[in-house]
């Protein structure tokens, strides 16, 4: 093992611009929706501190500190947790939509939060020991590529039971990543991916609504009052803010016209204020970091440290593109939230202790 040097800071620094571009982004988009619904402009923001940020600072120092080849032991346990918070999502009482399509909350003691968001780190811990273990043998189908998926697959299917196709696009593109990046040969990824695409078309096929999802995706302007509200005021508050924006704070479409705007919808309104620079700056600001990450993975000590930091990087960066996409048109909207921007503290804190052990194993590098 290599020794323990310094940490990787242009990688912290970039860390640190998204997360404070973030919650000055969710003051400013959270603001109407939060006096309207709870008499606070700074409601949204207030929560975001106190549940994802002081909490995420913790765990973000605590596995910076933590040597991550121990986290090999605890990524079973971790894993195990999600499957197990996966399941209770099902039960009457604990388990909650909050009016969405997805029974994908747990609201505990007046606490509500989504499991699916410790899955995503949890199957990363669990898949990255598994393929480290098992080394050349995930070559074998039989005795490595297939048990190696069949544990990935399980958190997957369980929010597919949920159901929730945003996250199980992420956990599905995350666990396909570790694969490849873990040397499987092309063609078991080859069926694995044709598997992947019949079955997102039959989650789209049996549900109504993701049927009209996917048809307003291609055709925005067939129901613009109805199914395609949201998409086309999406495009509204991004066209609208040009290339230098209306102004930090001075959304209109964040005053009930934009759904969601906290969440999945808060890139439009970064469009909209603060323009087409900052909105493609926050693109290349994305890239600057997958490019870093990625780097630390391959000059990672070991192949459980480069699987960690790939599994964490793929996750951020396809969870950042589906939100971004759908967005501007190029992707159907799943509802998927903005890292380290969109309203979620368990989301939030979950994301910054991945950094930690991302910052982690930039110090062995």
């Amino acid at each position: 093992m290599h020794s323990e040097g310094r940490a990787n800071y242009k990688l912290i620094t970039y860390f640190a611009i998204w997360l404070i571009f973030g919650l000055i982004m969710l003051t400013s988009a959270s603001s109407a929706v939060g006096h309207k619904n709870f008499g606070d402009n700074y409601f949204f923001i207030k929560r975001q501190i106190l549940l994802g940020v002081l909490p995420g600072l913790f765990l973000f120092f605590f596995f910076a500190k933590f040597d991550y080849t121990r986290l090999r032991r605890l990524g079973v346990w971790l894993y195990g947790l999600s499957l197990l918070l996966l399941i209770l999502v099902f039960i009457p009482g604990i388990g909650a939509n909050y009016g969405t399509h997805a029974n994908s909350w747990l609201s505990v003691f007046g606490y509500s939060f989504q499991p699916a968001e410790f899955a995503k780190l949890g199957l990363i811990l669990f898949i990255a020991n598994l393929i480290a273990a098992r080394g050349h043998n995930l070559q074998d189908f039989k005795f490595g590529f297939f048990p190696t998926l069949i544990f990935g697959l399980i958190p997957i299917g369980l929010v597919i039971l949920q159901p929730d196709i945003g996250t199980v696009s992420i956990l599905f593109a995350t666990l396909f990543g570790l694969l490849y990046v873990g040397r499987a040969k092309l063609s078991h990824l080859l069926l694995l991916g044709i598997f992947g695409i019949v079955a997102l078309g039959l989650m789209i096929w049996v549900a109504p609504y993701r049927t009209a999802r996917l048809t307003i995706f291609m055709h925005p302007e067939l129901d613009p009052q109805g199914i395609g509200y949201h998409i086309n005021q999406a495009f509204l508050a991004v066209g609208s803010g040009g290339i230098l924006g209306r102004g930090l704070g001075n959304s209109l479409q964040k005053y009930q016209y934009l759904p969601e705007v906290s969440a999945d919808s808060i890139y439009a309104v970064i469009a909209e204020e603060m323009g087409f620079i900052f909105a493609v700056g926050l693109v290349v600001l994305l890239l600057l970091i997958a490019r870093l990450g990625l780097k630390i993975a391959k000059q990672a000590p070991d192949e459980f440290g480069g699987l960690l930091v790939s599994g964490i990087m793929i996750w951020f960066m396809i969870q950042s593109f589906l939100n971004i996409g759908a967005m501007v048109g190029i992707m159907p909207l799943t509802g998927v939230p903005l890292p380290f921007v969109s309203h979620g503290g368990t989301a939030l804190m979950v994301a910054m202790a991945s950094v930690g052990i991302i910052v982690n194993v930039s110090k062995r590098v």
